[in-house]
């Protein structure tokens, strides 16, 4: 059998590219994103009470990578991307129907111009992915405080993030405090690949958040952000 499934919304978020964007939800908490329903979700009766809950379960499509297939076997990044587990022991993007879920803080409801608009933060979503549907989260079932998280069982480490003067002048807007917040929280991270992972190398690194190229190094265990380039 085969069925077909329609978005019922469009994420915004800081995340212009894939690279760089938090392996799991929740790890740069102070990232905002904006869910805009589309099609026949686009009414208020479908979010009616869900201002209720403070968490929603969002489920997408991992839109970029659907045309390249799947995979029986992935290298997660906790392993060093060296070992190799079946996909459905991993949350590897590369899935036989291209499906993610993610645990999101729901911020606020409103609607503009007909729009509705749920406004939500700790989103691990690039711009622009479609999601095809949004279920509450129930705490009482969904979370297991004794549950075993196989070879993801810790928290990733994060890295000390440094701005050199010239990269923070660079934002200053009214929105600079919470966009610097946000490049920090991402980088530390360490979004290189997984086996430079705790590595020192020379070469500088770039990633698009929000409107700017942010140019950044890894230098002795820290991230050291160099320049951060507007558009245009």
């Amino acid at each position: 059998m085969t069925f077909q499934i329609e978005p019922i919304g469009v994420i915004h978020s800081p995340y212009k590219e894939k690279f760089a964007v938090p392996r799991q939800p929740g790890l740069v908490p102070s990232a905002r994103a904006t869910l805009a329903l589309t099609g026949d979700a686009n009414t208020p009766e479908a979010v009616r009470g869900i201002a209720q809950f403070s968490h929603l379960w969002l489920l997408f499509l991992f839109d970029q990578n659907l045309s390249a297939g799947w995979r029986p076997t992935v290298r997660p990044p906790r392993l060093g991307g060296n070992d190799r587990v079946g996909v459905f022991a991993s949350r590897a993007t590369f899935r036989p129907n291209g499906i993610g879920m993610s645990a999101v803080k729901l911020m606020g409801i409103r609607q503009e111009k007909g729009q509705v608009l749920l406004d939500l933060a700790g989103v691990d979503l690039v711009d622009g992915t479609p999601v095809i549907d949004i279920k509450p989260y129930i705490p009482y079932s969904d979370s297991v405080p004794d549950a075993s998280g196989g070879f993801a069982a810790e928290t990733p480490e994060l890295l000390p993030v440094e701005f050199t003067p010239a990269a923070l002048a660079q934002l200053d807007g009214q929105d600079a405090d919470y966009q610097k917040a946000v490049i920090e929280e991402v980088l530390a991270q360490d979004p290189r690949p997984a086996y430079k992972k705790g590595k020192t190398d020379d070469k500088c690194y770039g990633v698009l958040l929000f409107d700017y190229n942010v140019r950044f190094r890894f230098v002795d265990d820290k991230v050291l952000v160099e320049e951060i380039v507007a558009p245009g």
